[in-house]
């Protein structure tokens, strides 16, 4: 008998750019023999209370003679009842749901890396931007003064980048150049989480893309912008190119999947001084689109995801 397992994606995100990634990851499954077979979060409804037996009946005969379940989407609640079911199934869940959680929360992300640097020698640490929190609000209260901003400006000094908590491909972040920007982004993000960070001019407009899978860096590419926009992500216009990483790059994508509990995800580095190593961690992401470092390496990261879910499970 080969193995068999679930793809479980979101029902709302049907565009090309996502539909195309699943069949990636279905093709590579049949390279590897594999049945992948696709669930979308709309098949499966989060019960709790009295028909919560029910659903983990149901759940239970959905994944019966699975291996694993790749959990390709954010939606946590539903996550974390599948992620139980499985766990007690012996069935390889992946990603953990709590590292999903904490890379669609920047906030999150943060954090989590700082408390991972507490317990850590230098070498092991992992260089973070400098990042303020901003104060928690209600959407129907928004901020009604500002004046936490002056620490912000006083701490990060502007220009400060400014980035709500969820979002994707360089979307929901700002580049607030004076205090009155500052002011008018943080009334208009009000009660959306968000965050301000140090902007840092050395890696203005250019970063780099790390693929982590199983605990090593198997594809990177670098991303510069041509028209100059601060952010560098291929969706907004950048330009990408094959890069080599060095091995203190390396160390810092596979510490921060580590840090996170990441069993694959996308880490970006930015530039920081006169030198040209990117070293200090930007963003990490839990379910990297990869078809851009595949056209711009050859590498096909669905196949090394792939690969490595079928070293982990049972048969």
């Amino acid at each position: 008998m080969g193995i068999k397992g679930h793809l479980l994606v979101n029902s709302f995100l049907k565009t090309r750019k996502f539909t195309e990634h699943y069949q990636c990851l279905i093709n590579s499954a049949k390279k590897y023999g594999i049945e992948l077979i696709v669930i979308e979060n709309t098949d499966i409804l989060c019960y709790y209370g009295a028909y919560g037996s029910k659903f983990e009946e149901y759940i239970s005969s959905m994944l019966y003679g699975d291996s694993f379940l790749l959990f390709w989407d954010k939606d946590i609640r539903l996550g974390r009842q599948l992620e139980k079911i499985c766990q007690e199934k012996g069935i390889f869940f992946c990603n953990p749901i709590d590292a999903i959680a904490a890379c669609d929360d920047k906030s999150l992300t943060y954090q989590k890396i700082w408390e991972w640097n507490k317990d850590k020698q230098k070498d092991m640490q992992i260089p973070l931007i400098p990042t303020i929190t901003a104060p928690m609000s209600y959407l129907n209260t928004g901020y009604t003064n500002t004046g936490f901003l002056d620490k912000v400006i006083e701490e990060l000094s502007l220009p400060v980048v400014v980035k709500e908590c969820s979002g994707s491909f360089g979307m929901q972040v700002y580049l607030a150049e004076t205090e009155e920007q500052l002011k008018e982004t943080a009334l208009r993000l009000g009660g959306t989480p968000h965050i301000y960070q140090k902007f840092i001019k050395e890696s203005s407009g250019r970063d780099i893309r790390l693929e982590v899978v199983g605990g090593n860096v198997v594809a990177a590419m670098y991303r510069h912008s041509v028209n100059g926009d601060f952010r560098a992500n291929i969706t907004i216009g950048a330009e990408m190119e094959p890069y080599t990483p060095s091995g203190r790059e390396c160390q810092i994508a596979v510490n921060a999947a580590c840090a996170l509990g990441l069993s694959f995800g996308g880490i970006d580095l930015l530039f920081t001084g006169s030198g040209s190593e990117a070293g200090v961690l930007c963003e990490v992401n839990s379910n990297a689109h990869f078809k851009n470092i595949y056209e711009c390496t050859g590498i096909n990261v669905a196949d090394k995801i792939i690969s490595y879910i079928s070293g982990q499970v049972k048969v």
